[in-house]
């Protein structure tokens, strides 16, 4: 999974970056590579990498519970 992500987003940056190049040349494709790269970044590559980031965690970690308010409470006593 992470090197897909590497491969995904060097892919990415490449279409922006050759869209961005070409387009000084008038081309009609180099709207298309940049939001192209752009759609890809937001609705491919970016809920891949969050689910690669948080697919081992607990949720119940970072809610705002009473435990955890509590545990907040207790270490800054015990600070």
């Amino acid at each position: 999974m992470k090197y897909s992500l590497y491969i995904i987003f060097i892919l990415i940056v490449a279409s922006v970056s050759f869209g961005l190049y070409i387009q000084s040349s008038g081309n009609p494709l180099a709207e298309k590579l940049i939001g192209g790269g752009m759609a890809g970044l937001f609705f491919v590559w970016m809920p891949l990498f969050i689910y690669h980031r948080w697919k081992n965690r607990s949720i119940q970690d970072y809610m705002l519970t009473k435990e955890n308010i509590q545990k907040m409470n207790q270490y800054k006593r015990d600070k």
